[in-house]
């Protein structure tokens, strides 16, 4: 199951027993999915941290009985930090367990002993799921890039082009760009822009501070005829 980009997806199996941990990844393995494991929450906080896994996981199979802790600090700390799917794979089959994992931000739970096939089905439906939510994350990305003739505007990544040359921005040039380029062709008062760009301070800014960002604007974009002096009312993006 590749990523849009071609990537392998990963999962990790935090799995104590041995036997198991090698039988669920080879089981799992593909050509579009790689499978490791690991026995302790101590190594999977590395592995997920980066330190011994080059990488980004996509899917995490937790027990609850490992043998430096319990499971479940391990997906509250997962769900701190990392950005992660997760299913509980665990002997805990009590109500209480399987409603405490959920409620702590468990993707599924299922209990020992399972149906290969039924674990693989659900491994699937979680990594679809993560496929999805990258692939929307990467339109979003797209939708976010404005072009206009020779200037691409990334909002989302911050990244601003002039032909071939990336130009630096301030945060206030930045919030002044975004609003005349979703506004562009209208024109858009000072007052409205001194209220988008500095909010709640607007009324202790300056006017003189929205002219001085138009004319640095102005100048690191060469936008002399795009971002244009409406006289006695505001500026407009061409």
């Amino acid at each position: 199951m590749e990523t849009d980009s071609g990537k392998k997806q990963h999962i990790l199996i935090v799995e104590d027993d041995k036997a198991l941990a090698v039988g669920l990844c080879r089981a799992l393995r593909s050509e579009e999915i790689s499978a490791d494991s690991c026995g302790t929450i101590q190594e999977a906080d590395r592995r997920l941290s980066g330190q011994t896994f080059p990488g980004q996981y996509d899917l995490v199979l937790l027990d609850i009985n490992l043998p430096d802790g319990n499971g479940l600090d391990l997906l509250r700390e997962i769900r701190e930090k990392y950005d992660v799917s997760v299913i509980m794979l665990t002997a805990n089959d009590m109500e209480i367990d399987i409603v405490t994992g959920l409620e702590l931000g468990a993707d599924d739970y299922i209990t020992k002993p399972f149906s290969l096939a039924v674990l693989r089905a659900r491994v699937a439906t979680q990594l679809r799921r993560v496929q999805a939510q990258a692939e929307a994350m990467q339109r979003n990305r797209q939708v976010q890039a404005v072009v206009i003739d020779d200037y691409r505007f990334d909002f989302e990544r911050m990244e601003y082009y002039h032909g071939d040359t990336q130009i630096e921005l301030s945060r206030t040039e930045q919030k002044l760009l975004r609003v005349l380029v979703d506004n562009r062709g209208i024109s858009l008062t000072r007052e409205r822009l001194l209220e988008r760009i500095w909010s709640s301070e607007a009324e202790f800014v300056d006017e003189n501070a929205l002219s001085v960002t138009v004319k640095r604007l102005r100048d690191k974009l060469g936008a002399q005829d795009r971002i244009r002096t409406v006289y006695g009312v505001g500026y407009r993006f061409e």
